[in-house]
């Protein structure tokens, strides 16, 4: 059975409830992966997504900050999470879906403006949390398997607007690329959307300091759905809603989907 999947770094699940709800009724994804949910696990809005038809939710919280969470029509079991880096934010989560498929949804750290380990420590530990992705899927080499969310790296140079431009700033830089490649790698991981959507600029993400995001269309690809090689040929229809990034007080983030026939 066909199943569609969406990933959106919501930047806070209670401040966009409507947002959340105005995506769930209008594109009816099977699973909802969100992140950045600034938000405890017990106060997030359920109530209007399962009047919407998610009943089923999987999460883990912190007040303020980070945060993750699927939300789906069908039950899940709960894989628990880890806390690559040992940051102790709540930045992963896994679940498993009826048919089998485990969902990986993640929020990697940004890595602060200066992209640069000795100056900056969040860029240090950005590029830790990603080495112990890797080290951790090298390990598992995971099956049947859908990796999504907010990996704050848009790795080619079509999934921003100005390779050349974006090259020293923290998100394209080759050290970032390299590490989320290595990581890919390392667990066979197929890049759905690039997969269906192989030519051309592609963004998901626009900065809220863009007076008009849209003419200036200066976005990048940060969000994404990867899948392991057993189901990457099941994975179909990927596009990103670029519309939701003008909804009203919108998220600087626009949900990515795909479809998956298992």
């Amino acid at each position: 059975m066909p199943f569609t999947l969406a990933t959106w770094n919501i930047n806070s699940v209670r401040l966009r409830e409507a947002l959340v709800a105005k995506l769930l009724a209008e594109e009816t994804p099977d699973v909802l992966c969100l992140q950045e949910c600034k938000s405890p696990v017990d106060k997030i809005p359920m109530e209007q997504f399962r009047e919407l038809g998610y009943g089923h939710i999987v999460a883990r919280g912190q007040k303020g900050y980070n945060g993750v969470a699927i939300l789906s029509k069908q039950p899940l079991r709960d894989l628990g999470d880890k806390d690559f880096a040992g940051l102790g934010h709540a930045r992963h989560i896994a679940a498993e879906l009826e048919n089998g498929v485990t969902i990986h949804n993640f929020y990697v750290p940004a890595g602060g403006d200066v992209p640069d380990r000795e100056k900056n420590e969040k860029f240090g530990q950005k590029l830790d949390y990603l080495a112990e992705m890797r080290d951790w899927f090298a390990s598992e080499r995971p099956g049947k398997a859908i990796l999504v969310g907010d990996l704050n790296i848009a790795p080619r140079e079509d999934d921003v607007w100005s390779h050349k431009q974006l090259l020293k700033v923290v998100s394209h830089t080759p050290v970032e690329v390299e590490a989320l490649g290595a990581t890919q790698e390392a667990g066979g991981w197929v890049d759905i959307t690039r997969k269906d959507i192989p030519e051309g600029q592609l963004y998901s993400w626009w900065s809220y300091r863009a007076r008009d995001w849209d003419a200036a269309d200066k976005g990048r690809r940060l969000d994404h759905i990867w899948a392991t090689p057993d189901i990457a040929g099941a994975g179909h229809d990927s596009r990103i809603l670029r519309a939701a990034r003008g909804w009203e007080k919108p998220s600087d983030h626009a949900p990515v989907f795909a479809t998956f026939d298992l």
